[in-house]
């Protein structure tokens, strides 16, 4: 007697994909998988009996489906359980200042207060001897350099009070900030600039993308991985 015919099992395995059975033809294939093996058994040679190992697996085979079904079934509800982790996390981080990747500083007047501009950051990958940091205007004129010495790897904010370097307030605006990084060599290191932003609200992701964070109609939406630190 011959063993089953390996489509059966083929069938079996590619139950759930995107182009294989639905969950009622997988346990139709299952049932006639078994009702084979056992029709196999009773009617196989008694002098050519079915070598233990095949049998072993052939039953391997199917058992192995099922798991595999089964924890597929438990993936999904943990992802479920992990996207509304997410949802809950972004909803928390509504009205919440943040840094994510940018280099806009918005600067606004105040008569009584003066000039406030809005902190920025830096990302680096390892730590860098020296940083400088520059604030242009939209045209490309330098309005203000400094010289913040070393930064460690990570994520580290700045502020700046919105004067040039002469000490002059610079109009209500949005400006530039740009850094050059380099390591005890002298050599320039990458580094990447941030921005600061205002979390006004959540909305679900669609097409496979994580939750969104709106920032805006200036910054428009991110994920939760773009928020490099919460102000």
């Amino acid at each position: 007697m011959n063993n089953i015919d390996t489509s059966v099992v083929s069938s079996i395995n590619s139950g759930g994909g995107s182009n294989g059975l639905s969950a009622r033809q997988s346990d139709e294939l299952r049932n006639s998988f078994m009702t084979l093996l056992i029709t196999q058994l009773q009617n196989q040679d008694p002098l050519k009996p079915m070598e233990n190992s095949e049998m072993t697996s052939q039953l391997a085979q199917i058992n192995t489906v099922s798991g595999i079904e089964e924890l597929n079934s438990t993936l999904e509800g943990i992802t479920q359980q992990m996207d509304a982790a997410k949802a809950l996390q972004a909803a928390g981080l509504i009205d919440k200042a943040v840094l994510v990747p940018g280099n806009n500083v918005m600067v606004s007047v105040d008569e009584e207060n003066g000039s406030y501009a809005t902190p920025f950051g830096i990302e680096l990958d390892s730590a860098a001897e020296k940083v400088v940091v520059t604030v242009t205007s939209k045209a490309g004129e330098v309005l203000y350099t400094k010289d913040l010495g070393a930064v460690a790897a990570g994520v580290e904010s700045f502020s700046w009070g919105g004067l040039t370097n002469d000490g002059a307030a610079v109009p209500a605006g949005a400006y530039n900030v740009n850094f050059k990084a380099t390591n005890a060599e002298g050599e320039l290191m990458e580094s990447r600039a941030l921005n600061y932003a205002l979390v006004q609200g959540v909305s679900p992701g669609t097409g496979g993308d994580n939750v969104r964070l709106d920032l805006g109609a200036i910054y428009g939406q991110v994920t939760l991985d773009q928020i490099k630190q919460i102000l």
